[in-house]
C-alpha cells in the first residue's frame, strides 16, 4: 500500500511528461502522509512566524528521520532483487517556506520578528541536524529559506470561490481595481519559490 503511492506519482509523471511533481500535503504527521513523503526525493517545510510552527519543526524533523530509517531498514529487508516499484524514501529536506509573512516596509512587524528569527536555527537543530555557530539569526538571509509569502488578505477567500490559484485570479473572478496588482504580486512571489525548489531538487538529486 504504501508503495503505492509512488506508482501513482510515476503514472502522473508520464501522463504529463513532467520532470517534477509537486505534492502538496496536509500538516499532520498521519499514514497517508508517510506513505506520500516516502516516495519524495524533496522536503519543503511551509512554516509561519509563531510559537505553533516552532514546535511543528521539532516534531517533523525528529518524524522524519525515524520515516526514513524505519524505511531504510525495510528496503534492506525487501526479498527481491528488483526495487524499481519500491520508493527509496529519500526524504531530503532541502528548505522551508515563510507563510503569511506579515510585512511593514519589507520587514515584518515587531510582534512576528521574535518567532521569524528563531525559525532558521529550528531548522538546523531539528530538520537538518547541523551545528548553527555562525547563524545570522535572520530569516531573511538563510539560505534554507526558500521564500517569504506574503499574507494575502482577501485574495485568500477569492481564491478558494473561485475554486483556483490567487495567482490565476481575474477580474471576473473579483479581481478588480489595486487586486489586480496584488495578483501579479503573489505569481511573481510564487514563481520564485517554485524556481527556488526546482533548482535545490535538482541538485539534491543530482
Amino acid at each position: 500500500m504504501t508503495s503505492s503511492i509512488k506508482t501513482i506519482f510515476d503514472d502522473a509523471a508520464q501522463a504529463f511528461d513532467a520532470d517534477f511533481l509537486l505534492v502538496d500535503v496536509g500538516p499532520n504527521l498521519g499514514a497517508l502522509n508517510r506513505a506520500t513523503l516516502i516516495a519524495t526525493d524533496s522536503v519543503v517545510v511551509p512554516v509561519a512566524s509563531d510559537l505553533f510552527s516552532l514546535q511543528g519543526i521539532k516534531n517533523l524533523g525528529k518524524t522524519l528521520f525515524q520515516w526514513r530509517k524505519d524505511w531504510h531498514k525495510r528496503l534492506e529487508e525487501y526479498r527481491k532483487d528488483d526495487k524499481s516499484l519500491i520508493p527509496a524514501g529519500v526524504m531530503q529536506p532541502i528548505g522551508y517556506v515563510v507563510m503569511q509573512y506579515t510585512a511593514k516596509d519589507k520587514r515584518p512587524v515587531k510582534s512576528y520578528l521574535n518567532f521569524a528569527n528563531q525559525i532558521p536555527l529550528y531548522y538546523r537543530k531539528y530538520v537538518t541536524d547541523e551545528a548553527a555557530q555562525e547563524l545570522t539569526n535572520k530569516v531573511e538571509a538563510d539560505p534554507y529559506c526558500l521564500g517569504l509569502l506574503k499574507h494575502y488578505h482577501s485574495l485568500a477567500p477569492m481564491a478558494m470561490e473561485a475554486n483556483k490559484p490567487i495567482f490565476f485570479l481575474k477580474p471576473s473572478d473579483g479581481a478588480i481595481g489595486a487586486h489586480v496588482q496584488a495578483v501579479r504580486r503573489s505569481y511573481a512571489d510564487f514563481e520564485a519559490v517554485a524556481n527556488q525548489i526546482i533548482a535545490l531538487a535538482t541538485i539534491k538529486t543530482a
